[in-house]
């Protein structure tokens, strides 16, 4: 395959928060064009979210962790001329795929509906994210379908209070699917010609997760609700506190059990009652209890040879600096520098490395400033004139 192909595509995004933005910026690692058009008076709020480390407004470090790699215009869609020029900006820079996820109401009001934008350019690939639905037009925060998806149900410790995921999955999750989607029509495109119209619900993306708790809620009775570290049909699975830090120990079978008891620190535990899965799992309040009164006399690395040497699944519970330090990610830790408060970035890996970015030496270039590429898409690539370019700044369209 070509992998220079993506470089061909171009994206606009009508995109704020979380869900469209790390779904663009997961198009942009593959080396897509993608242009974030925002109101020039109301833009995404997330550019005001975190701390304001570059001594300016609109580029504080909550937004600079997913923006990388974008061009930014400014854009009024509440005006006529507007919308007009959006479909200028649809047909003179050839787009292949337009993202929103403006609420559904506000679709035919701001001229980004479908059949608008399609009528512009017959083969486009609309993505429209919502939170439940085209239909609907009920605002959706992460933590409101963690908690309407089962995964606060799911997550905290077994007598305590539903919690949130430590990162925001039903932003993040809803993105991925849609990413998939997005691939699946570009190749509709490639072998028919034809546009496509996503419409991406992140409650139904969230819920898509509930693989085992719905399957067996539904078909076979099972009351499925958070367990805190332990697991629902292994024993021993759990975080034990260790004499620095934490550890997390996986008992996959019946054998690597035995394995353990055959470590001088566990060989206490090789009971009759505990020889089978089940009978762990009977007891593993007990058995927990057990094995933490062990593992609060050692170090996490001695832990962590003891069971490697039992052929036994074990890891310290990393931060976010150990995670940091990990060879597989340090690797592959993309950058993007300012070239204005020579400000450089360190960012997350890509779940796979592709092909642009290999060839970009992991760099992407830096957030864009609020409006900061008008000139170069209204000017240099639609060719609009400086009276009419300066009249619009002036009318605040753009």
């Amino acid at each position: 395959m070509d992998h220079s192909i993506f470089k061909k595509i171009t994206v606009l995004t009508l995109e704020q928060a979380t869900v469209a933005p790390y779904l663009t910026y997961r198009l942009a690692q593959d080396g897509m064009r993608v242009i974030r058009v925002e109101n020039p008076a109301m833009p995404d709020p997330n550019r005001y979210v975190g701390e304001n480390r570059l001594g300016e407004e609109g580029m504080y470090t909550y937004f600079l962790a997913i923006n990388a790699g974008k061009k930014a215009v400014t854009l009024n869609l509440a005006e006529e001329k507007g919308r007009d020029l959006l479909k200028e900006l649809i047909t003179g820079l050839n787009v292949d795929i337009f993202i929103t996820n403006q609420l559904p109401r506000n679709y035919e009001k701001l001229g980004i509906d479908y059949s608008i934008l399609s009528n512009a350019k017959k083969d486009l690939i609309w993505v429209g994210i919502t939170g439940f639905g085209p239909d609907s037009n009920e605002a959706a925060y992460d933590p409101i379908l963690q908690a309407r998806g089962g995964l606060m149900e799911l997550t905290g410790e077994k007598d305590g209070a539903p919690v949130v995921t430590g990162i925001p999955l039903p932003d993040m999750g809803t993105s991925e699917h849609a990413y998939g989607l997005i691939m699946k029509a570009l190749l509709k495109k490639a072998l028919t010609g034809d546009g496509s119209r996503i419409d991406m619900g992140m409650f139904e993306s969230t819920v898509s997760w509930l693989t085992v708790p719905i399957c067996l809620t539904k078909s076979f009775g099972n009351a499925i609700t958070r367990r805190g570290n332990t697991h629902e049909f292994f024993a021993p699975v759990s975080v034990y506190r260790t004499k620095d830090s934490y550890a997390y120990v996986a008992v996959g079978n019946d054998r690597q059990w035995e394995s353990v008891t055959t470590l001088p620190p566990f060989k206490h535990l090789a009971k009759e009652e505990y020889k089978r899965n089940a009978g762990r799992i009977a007891d593993v309040d007990n058995l927990n209890r057990a094995i933490n009164e062990v593992t609060v006399n050692y170090s996490t690395d001695e832990l962590i040879g003891l069971f490697n040497e039992a052929k036994v699944a074990i890891s310290g519970v990393n931060t976010i600096e150990g995670v940091l330090e990990e060879p597989l990610v340090q690797k592959n830790l993309l950058s993007s520098r300012d070239q204005i408060t020579n400000t450089e970035l360190t960012l997350a890996p890509p779940p796979s490395m592709t092909p642009f970015l290999k060839e970009t030496g992991k760099t992407l270039s830096f957030p864009p400033r609020l409006g900061e590429h008008n000139k170069e898409i209204y000017q240099d690539v639609l060719k609009m004139g400086s009276d009419d370019f300066n009249r619009f700044v002036e009318g605040k369209i753009i």
